[in-house]
């Protein structure tokens, strides 16, 4: 998992061992990452597209990038979602009224437009951000001066409670996913597996896990705002985003499917000293049951 493993592959190669290499995000387009750390990933990139026996994107923009930078193909697996049953609500919020942000706090998640923006949803509509950076710096900051100005904003900082974080996700009003680097985000696709209105930054990878542009923005804070108070105000859209949403994670971002692909892939890799060729794997099926929408309360 990540190409920062690229280093142990030729060692790998000489014993004659096989591997498979989910390659991640593109980590040397990270802004978290200094000059030296880009170095090294890119580096790493490269020996994993020279001695990796299998590569795995999990998104088909990286599967793209992979092809046209390295020359290398590799099978597209997705991360799964968990699809919880109707949760109880948070203390404090009412359904469908509040805007929330999860993110861990880089530059590449547009954590500084959506501040920027809370100044205006905030106004009219609470604001529940999940998240921090773990080491305090100028967004935390911002994240408490936020919370110190408006009363509708309220920062929860890392939340481990999986139960409770599906829950804020269930209910919310609208989600804002402004994860820019990278490929299928795991946060977006339980995000829409918990059934929440997705507004998200416009990028590539965005739009292949969401499947379309409606709800995609620039990043700048008055584009995140509009796309914020679209989806809280506008009750009917919303339901259709949240039955929309849970219905395509659930046909193909699911579990099942994921570790079907995975088990096909490293079952044909074991087999490589005791045949010729290998085919690399195709894409997960589709989930043939129904969909789960209906267990839906907008």
């Amino acid at each position: 998992m990540n190409v920062a493993n690229g280093f142990w592959l030729p060692l790998l190669r000489l014993r004659g061992i096989p591997s498979v290499v989910n390659v991640d995000g593109i980590e040397w387009e990270r802004a978290k990452w200094g000059r030296l750390a880009k170095i090294v990933f890119k580096l790493g990139a490269y020996f994993t597209a020279r001695f990796g026996t299998v590569l795995i994107s999990d998104s088909k923009e990286i599967q793209r990038r992979w092809k046209l930078e390295f020359k290398r193909d590799s099978v597209f697996i997705p991360y799964g979602g968990e699809f919880p049953d109707p949760l109880p609500i948070a203390d404090g919020l009412t359904e469908g009224s509040y805007a929330l942000m999860v993110a861990r706090f880089v530059p590449e998640n547009t954590v500084s437009e959506f501040f920027a923006a809370c100044e205006d949803i905030a106004r009219d509509h609470p604001v529940v951000i999940v998240g921090s950076s773990g080491y305090g710096g100028e967004l935390e900051s911002a994240a408490a001066n936020l919370t110190s100005r408006y009363p509708n904003v309220t920062w929860l900082g890392h939340v481990s409670d999986d139960t409770k974080l599906m829950s804020l996700w269930q209910h919310a009003g609208a989600y804002f996913h402004g994860h820019s680097v990278g490929g299928t985000n795991p946060a977006l696709v339980q995000a829409m597996a918990c059934a929440s209105p997705v507004v998200a930054r416009k990028t590539p990878y965005n739009l292949e896990v969401l499947g379309n542009g409606e709800y995609l923005v620039d990043p700048d804070s008055a584009a995140v705002a509009a796309g914020v108070r679209r989806m809280l105000i506008n009750q009917e859209e919303r339901n259709a985003a949240k039955v929309y949403n849970r219905d395509r994670a659930w046909k193909y971002y699911n579990w099942r499917g994921v570790c079907e692909a995975y088990e096909r892939v490293i079952s044909e890799v074991s087999a490589l000293n005791r045949r010729e060729g290998f085919q690399l794997a195709q894409a997960p099926l589709e989930v043939d049951e129904a969909s789960p929408s209906t267990r839906l309360d907008p």
